[in-house]
């Protein structure tokens, strides 16, 4: 309905538009990463299939972790609990992927993250911890083990930030109730929910005459970077690269994107604008991702 859709905004705005692994029962989060047959990459370049596909992480390609149990150590009701951050950065490296956890002051050495991530067939090349006003920042380079390059497979950028979300609910639940996942797998669900149509915002901006710069703010749910990807290209855009970043109940993506090598003009930003707000603000129940 989106490719149908954004066609015929195009024409209306006079703008032709062409269109794995197993765990044991002690190791946290499992993905089995399914193949698909469009072209798998952040760096992604659009499919000519006009068809309208299915590539969102389902049941059938995610097992997320159990509900979660407080733990001894959990700090519950004893003061304000902090927004957990998870910043997905494919701008920064040329060379890797950059993932940044932040959860105020409370996160450890997160050697239980960086074991999950290996689990998901990736290395950690590098990792820092630094501390700012918001807290304890703890910041690793991965790559794929089998290329040692950066990612760029949406499916696998998106089971990075549940790996790591399923992780903050394992090991600190406290931040069930911040985390819009906590719902459904938390002790705790958000005391809030958020209106799609009020949190939803997108704006496309030049970047140069090679590329344009998509930015976009909504709830958050589970495989919600791979549909954004695939709305984007369904219409022919490239994504070039970008950022994902998780805020507590919302999501903020940044992507660099191109049409045919240029940067979008100003009748397909609107069409862009206009497909993306409509499959976000109107989800049906068989899109749902849970």
């Amino acid at each position: 309905m989106a490719v149908a859709m954004a066609m015929a905004m195009a024409s209306a705005a006079n703008c032709s538009v062409y269109f794995s692994s197993s765990n044991s029962t002690n190791t946290l989060p499992v993905f089995e990463l399914k193949h698909h047959s469009w072209p798998a990459a952040f760096v992604s370049r659009p499919s000519h299939n006009l068809q309208k596909r299915s590539v969102r992480l389902s049941s059938s390609t995610t097992r997320l972790i159990p509900r979660a149990t407080p733990s001894a150590a959990a700090v519950e009701g004893t003061d304000t609990v902090p927004t957990p951050k998870v910043i997905i950065d494919q701008d920064s490296d040329p060379d890797a992927t950059v993932v940044e956890i932040t959860f105020g002051d409370r996160l450890g050495a997160l050697l239980d993250t960086m074991n999950a991530l290996k689990n998901l067939g990736l290395n950690v090349t590098k990792a820092n911890v630094y501390l700012d006003s918001s807290g304890k920042h703890n910041k690793f380079a991965i790559t794929k083990a089998s290329t040692g390059r950066k990612v760029d497979d949406p499916e696998l950028l998106e089971a990075i930030r549940l790996t790591i979300i399923n992780n903050l609910l394992e090991y600190h639940p406290e931040s069930s109730s911040q985390l819009a996942m906590g719902a459904a797998f938390g002790v705790e669900p958000p005391k809030e929910k958020v209106d799609v149509d009020i949190a939803t915002h997108i704006t496309v901006e030049d970047d140069g005459p090679d590329r344009s710069l998509l930015f976009v703010e909504t709830a958050d749910r589970p495989g919600l970077l791979v549909d954004l990807v695939k709305i984007i290209t369904d219409i022919n855009i490239a994504v070039e690269s970008g950022e994902f970043d998780t805020e507590g109940l919302l999501a903020k993506a940044k992507f660099h994107v191109s049409y045919k090598g240029k940067a979008i003009i100003k009748p397909l930003q609107q069409v862009l604008a206009n497909s993306l707000r409509y499959f976000l603000r109107r989800p049906s129940t068989e899109e749902a991702s849970f």
